[in-house]
């Protein structure tokens, strides 16, 4: 456990303080760096891991020319498909570098949805990962699949857009099997089931704020899609063996493009443990045109 996957957008050039205090972390515990080539967060953050005299860096670079390499780190070149190119090019190095990584840190601008897709391959490998949003100063941290379920339900209708259009059909179905071993015991194996028992209701409550946070937009694509992140969160074979539906069939309903039954959505809500309720609308939202 001492590989960090560190990466985030190319429209970053400055690095924010919350990301320089996790960087003096990560140089303070001595791990392992893999890092990008490109311009944005990649150069930033081999600019400052420069400046601080750190070694322990591979640069990974897509294709035969590394782009950036300021602290003359070692290299690994990625040869991509001849067919690969503009972002699916590039997204090669990013692919080997969760792959082999331990965990990853992502600085991100808000926007990006490559930046996003880094975390989605890392939870997808049962890995941890940290979101650092600049603009927010905040910090997301992922632990498990229902925690990108949570994160995706709040992401704008475009961002979602954009991920599912660049991600590859099994990176979107990376998610699909929580109940595989528990990554989170690689970093802790000495929890107490209380300490289970309190990460699982947690779990639960991501679940539930991610489907009501569908719900509310009113838009059928966003209910969808979040819908689909949560069978595939609890595992799309044990949905379909509650639900009686066939397994290819939900995937279908579920997908971008699917338009589910009303009867279906109740069955997959009830599966994953969920109900659906109706209240009242806030009358002060009622008519106000906004």
């Amino acid at each position: 456990m001492n590989t960090i996957f560190i990466g985030g957008s190319r429209r970053i050039s400055h690095l924010p303080a919350h990301a320089k205090d996790r960087l003096n972390n990560v140089i303070g515990s001595g791990l392992n760096v893999l890092v990008g080539d490109a311009n944005g967060t990649d150069k930033a953050v081999q600019k400052y891991l420069l400046e601080s005299a750190y070694r322990k860096v591979t640069v990974f670079c897509s294709g035969g020319r590394c782009r950036n390499n300021l602290g003359n780190w070692p290299t690994r070149n990625i040869q991509a498909p001849k067919r690969a190119n503009g972002f699916q090019f590039y997204a090669l190095k990013d692919r080997e570098m969760a792959r082999e990584a331990d965990f990853g840190l992502m600085i991100w601008d808000g926007k990006s949805s490559g930046t996003v897709l880094n975390v989605l391959r890392l939870i997808g490998a049962r890995k941890k990962a940290v979101l650092l949003n600049a603009p927010e100063k905040s910090a997301i941290s992922f632990k498990t699949p229902a925690d990108w379920t949570a994160f995706l339900a709040q992401c704008t209708a475009e961002l979602r857009h954009d991920l599912r259009e660049r991600a590859t059909p099994e990176e979107w179905r990376l998610c699909e099997s929580p109940e595989q071993a528990n990554f989170l015991d690689t970093f802790d194996g000495q929890r107490t089931s209380s300490e289970r028992h309190e990460e699982q209701g947690q779990t639960e409550d991501k679940l539930t704020t991610a489907i009501n946070l569908a719900l509310g937009s009113g838009d059928l694509r966003t209910v969808v899609d979040v819908l689909g992140s949560l069978a595939r969160a609890r595992g799309m074979s044990q949905v379909a063996q509650d639900t009686g539906l066939a397994r290819e069939s939900l995937y279908r309903a579920l997908s971008a493009d699917g338009n589910p039954e009303f009867a279906t959505i109740l069955k997959v809500l009830n599966a994953v443990g969920l109900r659906l309720m109706v209240g009242k609308e806030d009358a002060g939202h009622v008519g106000s045109g906004d």
